[in-house]
């Protein structure tokens, strides 16, 4: 018979006391002396009753409403809105890493949040009349999206009208407006990929989220029909990629919105994955301290393969994190200096997230191995951590036979393959 821990028991040792896991290995940059607590901290703190709630999560599939009010009373959700409508405008690497963390806790909390605030800081590439719109009337709205261009478009008078099911809106139950996809063509018959926002009283929201994994994002489906959206709404996705949208230019003293809305979008992707492995790590170790095979009787998990496989997965998740805090800073920097990033560098960005969650995933794969039978009871917080961590590596943006492709072509000279998202 195998000792166990429990997951929240094990989960409160985690948070309450990184300096025993493998967070010792990052020196974080000291902070000047404040009695105001970081995001970070504010963060930590809730994590033991965001843990505690991982399961129920995942039967709701959807995240509780108690973590979206925890998160939303320390101003969370707040990250990347403008500072004029009451926003913080964090930094990625303070933003990401307050993913990392709250994605050890429950991966489609974190998924879905993070989305939630990654999103105003595309609405802040919007027009000045939408922003108003949104936060004068509401300043702690949120908006969830679906990105794909899957509606139907009829062009009118002052904008379109959109028909079409949209899938994967991740937080969409916790989001009063939606951003959503779609084609339209200039007079040549040029496609035209733009964005639309949408408020909620405008689409339906279908319950078919029935996934293995991050299932309590709640990635749902829009249903739109016949769904008006005006011109102040739209926005070409070429102009958010290249600072040629209404919005660009409106926060001239801003660190953050000197910059392409998809690198922002994206971010919480490879945070996620990165933050799922670092708890398979330490929920790992908490199992094999005192597992005993029960026909021998032989503590093996301090045997010499147990001790490889933690070893070689700890260098490989903290060779992830390196190589995400340094595109992380080259975000920050970028954005400080108000310098937009060349064709180069967003290949760069792109990229690195996807091979660091192809590192996480790997590091996942090797502890699950050895993580004997009873990590694979429904009970178990490791079976959870390798079916979430996987499902991190399935998005468009995480896909690394996609992303070796944009930056072999990029390295290469070649244009970018518009195949390729």
């Amino acid at each position: 018979m195998e000792n166990t821990i429990s997951t929240h028991e094990s989960f409160e040792n985690y948070a309450n006391d990184a300096s025993d896991s493998i967070q010792m290995i990052y020196t974080e940059a000291a902070n000047p002396i404040s009695s105001e607590k970081t995001m970070l901290e504010k963060i930590k703190e809730i994590l033991p009753k965001i843990a505690a709630r991982a399961e129920e999560a995942e039967q709701l599939r959807r995240v509780p409403d108690e973590n979206i009010a925890l998160l939303k009373e320390i101003n969370f959700h707040r990250a990347f809105q403008p500072k004029v409508y009451g926003g913080l405008e964090m930094s990625l690497p303070d933003f990401a890493n307050c993913i990392v963390t709250l994605a050890g806790a429950c991966a489609g909390t974190a998924w879905a949040f993070s989305l939630l605030c990654t999103h105003s800081h595309q609405i802040a590439m919007f027009s000045k009349q939408l922003q108003d719109e949104i936060w004068l009337n509401n300043v702690d709205a949120t908006a969830s999206s679906s990105i794909a261009p899957f509606g139907k478009v009829q062009e009118v008078d002052g904008g379109v009208i959109l028909n079409g099911e949209y899938g994967w809106s991740s937080g969409c139950d916790h989001a009063e407006y939606a951003i959503v996809g779609f084609n339209r063509f200039d007079a040549e018959g040029h496609k035209i990929y733009s964005f639309g926002v949408i408020p909620r009283q405008d689409y339906e929201i279908v319950d078919n989220w029935y996934a293995q994994a991050i299932k309590s994002s709640g990635s749902k489906q829009l249903k739109l029909v016949d769904v008006f959206i005006p011109e102040y709404r739209i926005s070409k996705a070429k102009d958010m990629m290249e600072g040629k949208s209404a919005g660009f230019g409106l926060y001239p003293q801003s660190e953050i919105f000197y910059s392409p809305y998809r690198p922002y979008f994206a971010s919480g992707f490879s945070a996620v994955s990165l933050g799922v492995a670092e708890r398979m790590i330490e929920a790992f170790k908490d199992k094999q301290r005192n597992r005993i095979r029960a026909y021998t009787g032989v503590n093996v998990g301090v045997a010499t393969p147990a001790l490889m496989r933690i070893a070689e997965s700890t260098h490989q998740v903290a060779a992830a994190r390196a190589l995400l805090e340094k595109t992380w800073e080259d975000h920050r920097l970028h954005g400080v200096n108000h310098l937009y990033p060349n064709k180069e560098t967003l290949a760069f960005w792109r990229t690195n997230q996807a091979y660091a969650v192809k590192m996480c995933i790997e590091a996942v794969d090797r502890l699950m191995a050895g993580a004997g039978a009873t990590s694979w009871l429904d009970s178990s917080e490791l079976q959870r951590l390798f079916r979430d961590a996987h499902m991190t590596g399935a998005h468009a943006y995480t896909d690394y036979d996609v992303c070796a492709q944009i930056l072999g072509r990029e390295l290469m000279g070649l244009e970018p393959d518009p195949s390729m998202v």
